[in-house]
């Protein structure tokens, strides 16, 4: 089946299928969101039918819920699981730190709750995903749509006390109207260029009000499976990066 994907889509393959092989029976895993997580699930179901994989699965969008239903895969709530063994799921970008922007599709506030919920978190990416400073990448940030012009304007006078210049917010549109996510919020894209202080932008972004969640995934991920197109795949723990 490899042989007939993009080399891109080999990479997702290849690096999702080795994360895929970190579940063990027994285990509560959440299940990620987007093009590379797509792969997951579907490995996972075929590690369920093939070889009686014994797992439950939190999702972290109405997507990869239906995927996931649809494969045969049990899933319970995040309150039910309590806490997870292994959070699973891609990344719009990463860094050296293993510091993660995510929120292309929408699902930041799902993926951070559970990301945050479980043991560990692995990401699935493809070479392209790796940056050397985050921000290439637009920052998603979530906010509720009351008041959502305020929230703006707030967002932007923090930015500039952060000396951010040359940046540039939008608001996420689908088909000429505002993107909606699972939880009925906006979403407000931020065009940064480079994020000086992750750690810093993602505590003020959320402290201003109107703000649900932002799309920086700072001190969570702890290991990156990188796909390449030749279908191959390579795993690096935090443990062995050298910050």
């Amino acid at each position: 089946m490899i042989t007939d994907l993009s080399p891109s889509d080999c990479s997702k393959y290849a690096s999702a299928l080795q994360a895929s092989k970190l579940v063990e029976n027994g285990m509560k895993v959440g299940l990620g969101t987007g093009s590379t997580a797509f792969w997951l699930v579907r490995h996972l179901a075929d590690r369920m039918r093939n070889e009686s994989l014994n797992f439950v699965g939190v999702p972290t969008s109405i997507r990869t819920r239906d995927q996931a239903h649809r494969e045969g895969i049990r899933l319970i709530s995040m309150d039910d699981a309590g806490r997870l063994d292994i959070t699973i799921d891609g990344a719009d970008e990463f860094d050296q730190s293993m510091n993660l922007i995510k929120g292309g599709g929408g699902a930041h506030l799902q993926e951070k709750i559970v990301a945050f919920g479980s043991d560990i978190m692995v990401v699935i990416a493809d070479e392209s995903k790796k940056v050397n400073k985050l921000g290439r990448f637009p920052l998603p940030v979530e906010v509720v749509q009351f008041g959502s012009i305020s929230s703006q304007m707030k967002i932007e006078e923090m930015l500039f006390s952060q000396k951010y210049k040359d940046f540039n917010i939008k608001m996420r549109m689908n088909n000429k109207k505002p993107f909606i996510t699972d939880e009925g919020n906006y979403i407000f894209d931020l065009e940064l260029n480079e994020i000086a202080d992750p750690r810093k932008l993602c505590s003020e972004l959320n402290a201003i009000p109107g703000v649900v969640e932002n799309g920086l995934f700072v001190d969570v991920c702890s290991a990156i499976i990188m796909g390449y197109s030749d279908g191959t795949a390579k795993i690096s723990w935090k443990k062995d990066i050298k910050n």
